[in-house]
């Protein structure tokens, strides 16, 4: 029967609750080697700042609108254009990064990206190609499976939650259908998803019971960032309330008989359940889309562009950004600015790391301090304020 077809309720009791077992790596063995032979690189030229993960957006186009993504918000002229093979691949070669997410919009939509995909895998880069799954099994037979490709397929819950996430009815069951698909035929596939008010932990926890059966490599997931230009803006979780989510969604992964798959380091999934106290580092992500290099952050699509990557890391005034720092970044904890600080944190601390791998995230006790909110500034609304004594009193 078609992964698609089954019913939740049918889903097999809990067998035991005996430890956290440890699960296999859901990173193979290539990627821990060559990312940390680069991490290793940084050190050793004591970099301060230095990328992770290229986030290489090759158009703003999408074939659905969702209620959550502040992505689409563009004029026809803007979401026409592309991103040609050598401006992607140019960029790829400028920020040197080990890993190139490419989200979008829409990637598949894109004529050329099947030559953008086999460029960076030539270039033994490690790529992580997302996808709402609408065209892919149209599309799956432009690429061939290899270990430094994964499609990266974009779920937010079961077929009910998923759908109206998506804001279009049927994508739920077009996404399974591929994974299956994509797994068939061996490519390495993951899902990312993104988590909001509503969701209940039982819910969750019964959504990664779903994609673990269905044989996904791992689970990319974060709290949704409330974008300005976000359709709907009631949807977003507090920094307080993501906390308490995910301590409470670990807490019933530690009663499932076997584990979840998460494709983050241990010591994200620590931040995310309230035990770490991080700071935000967007150098690790950055951004590069038809607009040029993104300033300062992946999430943050209003802070202007730079025409290189030396210039991106130059001339952005990082301390202005993240928690902390910038009312925008108030109740961030996305995997795009915290899990190159979770990174870090690993190679300066491995034990805790491997602590954090064996035994799972602190799901009781006191959380870690939080980092200050910052007020938004107060917006110019445009009045014009006259002097008291130019007023005239014209009463009878």
């Amino acid at each position: 029967m078609p992964a698609a077809a089954w019913l939740v309720n049918k889903y097999p009791a809990p067998t035991h609750n005996l430890c956290y077992d440890p699960a296999p790596m859901s990173i193979p063995l290539i990627q821990q080697f060559r990312v940390g032979k680069y991490l290793l690189a940084q050190k050793i030229r004591r970099r301060e700042r230095y990328p992770l993960v290229l986030m290489l957006e090759p158009l703003f186009q999408c074939n659905l609108e969702c209620a959550g993504c502040g992505k689409i918000d563009y004029p026809d002229e803007i979401l026409r254009k592309r991103l040609s093979v050598d401006e992607a691949l140019a960029a790829v070669d400028e920020c040197g990064a080990p890993i190139v997410s490419i989200p979008g919009g829409e990637p598949l939509i894109h004529k050329e990206m099947p030559q953008i995909v086999r460029g960076i895998i030539a270039r033994k880069k490690f790529v992580y190609l997302c996808t709402n799954a609408i065209l892919a099994l149209k599309k799956m037979d432009d690429y061939e499976p290899s270990p430094y490709l994964t499609f990266s397929i974009h779920l937010d819950g079961l077929r009910e939650r998923h759908d109206e996430s998506v804001c279009q009815a049927g994508i739920f069951d077009k996404a399974v259908l591929a994974i299956e698909e994509l797994i068939k035929r061996g490519f390495r596939v993951n899902i990312n998803c993104t988590l909001f008010t509503d969701q209940e932990p039982a819910e969750v926890a019964e959504f990664f019971d779903y994609v673990t059966k269905l044989g996904v490599e791992g689970i990319t997931v974060s709290p949704g960032y409330s974008y300005e230009h976000a359709p709907r803006q009631d949807a977003f979780l507090g920094r307080r309330q993501t906390k308490q989510l995910f301590r409470k969604i670990f807490a019933l992964g530690r009663t499932r008989s076997k584990r979840w798959q998460f494709n983050h380091s241990s010591l994200y999934l620590e931040f995310l359940a309230g035990n770490q106290t991080y700071a935000c580092t967007p150098w690790s992500n950055p951004t590069y889309n038809v607009f040029g290099w993104q300033k300062a952050c992946y999430l943050l699509v209003d802070e202007g562009y730079t025409d290189s990557f030396s210039d991106l890391m130059a001339s952005t005034e990082w301390e202005r950004y993240g928690t902390g720092r910038n009312s925008k970044c108030n109740n961030c904890m996305a995997h795009c600015g915290y899990e190159g600080t979770a990174v870090e944190h690993t190679v300066v601390n491995p034990f805790a790391a491997l602590k954090a791998y064996m035994f799972g995230p602190h799901t009781s006790g006191p959380m870690a301090p939080e980092l200050p909110y910052v007020e938004a500034p107060v917006e110019n609304t445009g009045s014009i304020e006259i002097p008291l004594e130019q007023l005239t009193h014209t009463g009878k």
